[in-house]
């Protein structure tokens, strides 16, 4: 029954992928909209077109499909055409393609890790230009939001769908285990004890699994107050080697080792597809993943499900989260037609009624702390107060470089560099060589991408 249980979550997991693998694999699926063949500046049927291409897939796609509709449907001058590219990851592989050309879009979603090298780029237009012209106000973002895409009081992209990650977990089995379900495990070492609990009462389920993720071990070490880049995550001046120390990088290994080794961890890899499918058929009890999550998991859990703040060790204070997620950057070269019907709709994201759609419906924050007062939002909340938890939890984040987030290009490659390093630990290898390995490449990957800035 447990491996019937486990194909239909698994099987469910893949038809939504509601941003699947967390921020940077955005799940599959195909766009009702468009066909993903670049921008035209023509007017269709006496309507400005505007190209939008973006990554989200499952409930993301759904919502943001529904308000791309809901916004062609409210005036007869624009006409959206939303595109589904892929991965951000693929997605910013094709635009590199066509960048400069026709073919490529008006705006395009990118994850937050792109940032510098869609300014690099040369290839946008920074809308602040766009905000200056129009006496556009700004200040009404949620402050930890503009403290991330804010590069010295200038924005260069427009947030859209922002989250950060959180901890899941399996109240029914909380409850077996002799746990208090309202009372989630903080730190580390409660996680670790949680675990033991639930292991020692139902030796099916293990108690915790964390995606050998980059974006994941990132946070953890956000949380701890630790930057993730020196030079103050690379936003005083560009960086030259990594913002931790030992003791904290490697306080994340440690404790996956202490769970690896007491039999507690269940190691999915870097699938987050089979880590929230073996949540669901009641393999594990707790994971960690992105707040845009909380919907699809909310709603398809065969129990009740409880989401917590992100844990931290117990020698150190909880600082709070990076914002996750994406944001959409303006294309430079377009028509001015072209760019300024583009900057509405992105205008038109930003209104309550707007974000409090979206956030009911994925479980991303709201950029406008105004949705929260939505009657939508109030009465989702009611229903499923978890939804309050992921907003809590980046309210409460205080404001600092660590959890400012780094910037810097090289930043995917040294993600792969973290989830290789996790991997190993999962697999029984030494904290200390994973560690001193990931450290050497975290560090190469910099002095490489300095060397070739400077050529």
């Amino acid at each position: 029954m447990k491996k019937f249980m486990m194909i239909l979550a698994l099987g469910f997991v893949l038809l939504l992928a509601a941003c699947a693998g967390g921020e940077s694999t955005a799940g599959e699926g195909d766009s009702n909209t468009g066909s993903g063949n670049g921008s035209k500046s023509e007017e269709k049927g006496g309507k400005q077109t505007v190209t939008f291409w973006h990554s989200m897939g499952g409930a993301g796609q759904e919502a943001l499909n529904s308000i791309v509709e809901d916004f062609n449907s409210s005036q007869d001058e624009i006409q959206v055409n939303a595109e589904y590219q892929g991965t951000y990851d693929e997605s910013l592989t094709k635009f590199n393609a066509v960048a400069g050309t026709d073919s490529a879009p008006t705006m395009i979603q990118t994850f937050e890790i792109g940032t510098m090298s869609m300014i690099n780029s040369g290839n946008i237009k920074p809308i602040q230009e766009l905000v200056d012209a129009d006496g556009y106000d700004m200040s009404g973002l949620e402050e930890n939001i503009i403290n991330y895409y804010s590069l010295d009081g200038k924005f260069y992209s427009m947030p859209f769908n922002s989250s950060t990650p959180v901890m899941y977990y399996n109240k029914d089995a909380f409850t077996a285990a002799g746990l208090d379900p309202e009372t989630p495990p903080a730190t580390y070492e409660e996680v670790e004890a949680a675990g033991k609990a639930i292991v020692k009462s139902n030796p099916e389920m293990k108690g915790f699994a964390l995606q050998a993720y980059g974006w994941l071990w990132e946070q953890l070490l956000a949380n701890q107050g630790a930057l993730l880049l020196n030079n103050d995550n690379g936003r005083s001046d560009t960086p030259t080697e990594i913002g931790w120390t030992e003791e904290e990088g490697k306080s994340i290994f440690e404790w996956v080792k202490r769970m690896v080794d007491d039999g507690t961890f269940a190691n999915y890899g870097t699938n987050g597809d089979n880590m929230v499918a073996g949540f669901l058929a009641g393999d594990v009890a707790m994971f960690l993943q992105s707040s845009a999550s909380a919907r699809d998991v909310i709603d398809n859990a065969p129990f009740e499900v409880g989401i917590a703040f992100l844990p931290h060790p117990e020698n150190k204070d909880r600082e709070g989260v990076v914002i996750g997620g994406a944001s959409l950057w303006m294309i430079d070269g377009k028509p001015e037609a072209e760019t300024n019907a583009a900057w509405e709709f992105m205008k038109y994201l930003q209104t309550p009624e707007v974000q409090a759609k979206w956030h009911v419906g994925t479980g991303y924050f709201a950029i406008n702390p105004d949705a929260y007062e939505e009657q939508l939002v109030k009465d989702a909340h009611e229903e499923k107060p978890q939804l309050r938890v992921t907003v809590e939890q980046l309210q409460a984040t205080k404001s600092s470089f660590a959890t400012q987030g780094a910037l810097m290009d090289m930043l995917p490659q040294g993600r792969k560099v973290m989830e290789t390093a996790l991997e190993s630990v999962y697999n029984g290898g030494s904290v200390d060589e994973a560690y001193k390995t990931a450290v050497d490449q975290f560090n190469k990957a910099i002095e490489q991408a300095n060397k070739a800035r400077a050529k």
